[in-house]
């Protein structure tokens, strides 16, 4: 990681907690806010939350309570444009995916990495987040001891099944139809809250094409995501109409190379909120199997 890729600003206390905090500055001078919570133990895993397009890090904060309580250390962060993360959305020119994978993570990763220099990192993505996640990977090997995905299938239009076939593609394509023209999506079709043009075109054509192109990047993602050898856990949700279990298992068909452990979570479970947003309301119950995956490399039950 070279240095030019990522500053470090003074310090300042979180809106939603008064763990300690760090501000990191990119290359492209967007600022985020890093909150650690950790454990004592030095070498602990350190686990990075990656959010949901549009649902910002404090929303995590159950979720990051409870891994802590299972004994690993947790870094959370909003994505670009979205809570304490700025400039916000229609302050800077538009970005998509490659923004946030080849320059966000990158700086993320490289202040959690300054405060835990001897813990091993896991990154726990949810939806977009797990996709972020899994292609940070194949861009900075070597950074990660392995990924959590939540909610996080491909979002090709083929993988949804025959009866949503036609609800996936027109849907999709619509978003980037709209975002091609007015630029910044206004919400209101799958994604409630406003989201850049940039990342729903690019978004669009990964639902068109199964293919990870994200606008302005020469890397051939498909290629070095088959190549991960990475352990992955997948965790899909019985009730997730946004990242149905069809859409999952498209995933992990896209991951031949990759340690992938599943945990499907269904009316079985001990979780009573399964859908794309509500598990974090049952996330004490998901962090054991997530912590016991990290720290012992075993599918959960």
């Amino acid at each position: 990681m070279t240095g030019d890729t990522t500053t470090a600003i003074p310090e300042f206390r979180s809106e939603f907690t008064t763990r300690e905090s760090l501000r990191v500055q990119t290359a492209d001078r967007v600022c985020f806010t890093v909150v650690f919570l950790r454990v004592q133990r030095w070498d602990a895993p350190v686990v990075v939350i990656v959010p949901v397009m549009a649902m910002k890090a404090k929303n995590y904060y159950s979720l990051a309570k409870a891994l802590r309580a299972q004994g690993l250390s947790v870094a959370t962060c909003d994505l670009r444009v979205h809570g304490e993360a700025t400039a916000k959305l229609g302050e800077r020119t538009d970005f998509g995916y490659r923004e946030m994978i080849e320059i966000d993570l990158p700086a993320i990763v490289a202040a959690v990495e300054e405060r835990f220099p001897c813990a091993p990192m896991h990154l726990f993505g949810h939806s977009l987040g797990g996709r972020l996640a899994l292609l940070f990977c194949v861009v900075e090997p070597g950074r990660t001891a392995g990924v959590t995905v939540i909610g996080t299938g491909m979002v090709f239009w083929w993988a949804f099944g025959p009866r949503r076939w036609w609800e996936a593609l027109s849907l999709l394509q619509w978003i980037g139809l709209v975002s091609r023209v007015k630029g910044p999506w206004p919400g209101g079709v799958l994604i409630p809250a406003p989201m850049p043009g940039g990342v729903m075109i690019d978004w669009s054509v990964h639902s068109l094409t199964s293919c990870y192109r994200p606008g302005g990047s020469s890397r051939r993602y498909n290629s070095l995501l088959a190549a991960m050898g990475l352990p992955v856990l997948v965790i899909s949700l019985s009730q997730d109409v946004l990242g149905p279990t069809s859409s999952v298992d498209f995933l992990v068909s896209r991951l031949p190379a990759a340690e992938v452990s599943r945990l499907d979570i269904d009316e079985n479970s001990t979780v009573a909120n399964r859908d794309h947003f509500r598990w974090v309301e049952d996330a004490p119950a998901i962090a054991v199997g997530v912590a016991d995956w990290i720290t012992t490399g075993s599918a959960p039950a």
